[in-house]
């Protein structure tokens, strides 16, 4: 295996206890940290050796939800009719979108968002994926672009019976068991259970859901309450409030993944708490969709931060999500925001094995070099702060996936970025003109 040095460095802990280390080197040994500590490479003959000196290595960033679909959406020019409510912006955006993809336009879609999530500092990227007209083969096709980048990530099928009932269910669910299956192969993409939110799934679809979870052992990613709507839908046509359903069909266990939740009530909270499960909150996409804010975040005790398709920048989102907190006056400090995004590691934890998170002997080397330099002390006590307020992706130089360095001064060195991007934008625009075309 091969062995890479970080030599005299500043070594940063972003979870609690925050920890602000210097003059440390960090050894490697193909996947894992085996040393953190003054002189610790001393003696070593390194594959690999970098100077960290004036640099800040941290813990990889945890986008815990995204949507990769959306990579090919940025600034989409097409004909929409009126999005005053939520549903109808899922209506006349995102179901046209996602209708729109092919397998092309699947690939292209993990290829950019994989490469602008390390640009950003992002080491690992949980997906959460939908394609109507190309189902079968998908997620093979995004774990395709994540691993060909480099990134670890996670995706899923988004099950739903919003375009053609009871088939697109099975379909759905068929390849979330068929790719969970092969990704236990995979060394830098695994599985998850996917659904879509419980007012686009049948009772039907949750037993198939509930079937798959058995079968694989893989938790659910599913949104939940995102808006009022489906709090209302469930009261309406089940009499039960969402997590209540979701847990008589066994789906609540603690490597689950529910997303949004802005509505849930005190005790769904409580519930989804007592069974371990991960709630991923979303600020910026949540602000931009109107949908209210999750009051209710401070109880949650597995949170974690996402963007919901909002792209990879996790050091942007955790400032949108903080300062929107504050503003709706919140009373975390930004300790409580940033140990959230780096709780995203237990989740990874849930699925890959082993350890992450921390820059420490046994951990798993998924690290960020940050060129940063503060015109202020940076100390234990003040390391969160210095993260929100002082560092962002801009000072990203160089990050490390599973010990490997897919980016390197800036330069991801195995890719051709520049073709790669021309090339997704004509794929864009393709997508573009079918989207425009279809009807919501």
């Amino acid at each position: 295996m091969a062995i890479t040095v970080i030599r005299n460095t500043t070594v940063m802990q972003t979870e609690a206890p925050f920890a602000v280390t210097s003059g440390v080197d960090i050894v490697i040994d193909g996947s894992l940290i085996v040393a953190v500590a003054k002189d610790a490479a001393l003696g070593i003959v390194a594959d690999k050796t970098i100077d960290g000196l004036h640099k800040v290595v941290i813990p990889g960033n945890v986008c815990s939800h995204h949507h990769y679909y959306s990579g090919l959406s940025r600034g989409m020019l097409i004909s929409a009719g009126p999005q005053n409510d939520f549903i109808q912006v899922l209506k006349e955006w995102w179901w046209r979108l996602d209708r729109g993809l092919d397998e092309e336009a699947c690939y292209y879609s993990s290829l950019i968002c994989s490469i602008d999530a390390i640009l950003a500092g992002t080491t690992c990227a949980i997906d959460h994926h939908a394609s109507p007209s190309y189902i079968e083969g998908s997620l093979d096709t995004i774990a395709r672009g994540m691993e060909e980048v480099g990134i670890r990530g996670s995706t899923c099928y988004e099950v739903t019976d919003r375009n053609g009932g009871m088939a697109e269910l099975e379909r759905g669910v068929a390849e979330n068991v068929r790719f969970a299956k092969s990704a236990a192969d995979r060394r830098l993409v695994k599985a998850m259970i996917g659904g879509h939110a419980p007012f686009t799934i049948s009772d039907e679809g949750l037993a198939m859901m509930a079937a798959a979870v058995k079968e694989t052992g893989c938790g659910i990613h599913l949104h939940v309450a995102e808006d009022k709507y489906d709090v209302v839908h469930s009261h309406h046509h089940y009499n039960m409030d969402i997590i209540d359903r979701l847990e008589s069909f066994d789906l609540l266990t603690d490597n689950a993944l529910l997303v949004h939740g802005l509505w849930l009530n005190s005790a769904e909270i409580e519930k989804l708490n007592s069974y371990g499960c991960f709630f991923a909150h979303n600020g910026r996409s949540n602000m931009n969709n109107n949908v209210g804010y999750a009051r209710h975040i401070q109880k949650v005790k597995n949170l974690v931060i996402g963007t919901d398709g909002c792209g990879g920048n996790m050091f942007e989102e955790l400032k949108l999500a903080f300062f929107k907190h504050k503003d709706q006056g919140g009373s975390w400090w930004p300790s409580d925001y940033v140990a959230a995004l780096n709780r995203g590691n237990r989740l990874v934890e849930r699925y890959f094995g082993g350890k992450f998170g921390r820059i420490a002997e046994g951990y798993t080397a998924d690290l960020v070099i940050c060129d940063y330099h503060s015109p202020t002390p940076l100390v234990d006590a003040n390391a969160a702060s210095h993260f929100v307020w002082g560092m962002s992706s801009n000072c990203v130089e160089s990050v490390m996936v599973d010990g490997a360095l897919v980016m390197e001064d800036r330069k991801i060195a195995h890719l051709d970025v520049d073709a790669i991007y021309a090339e997704a934008a004509k794929v864009a625009k393709a997508v573009w003109k079918r989207v425009d075309t279809i009807a919501p």
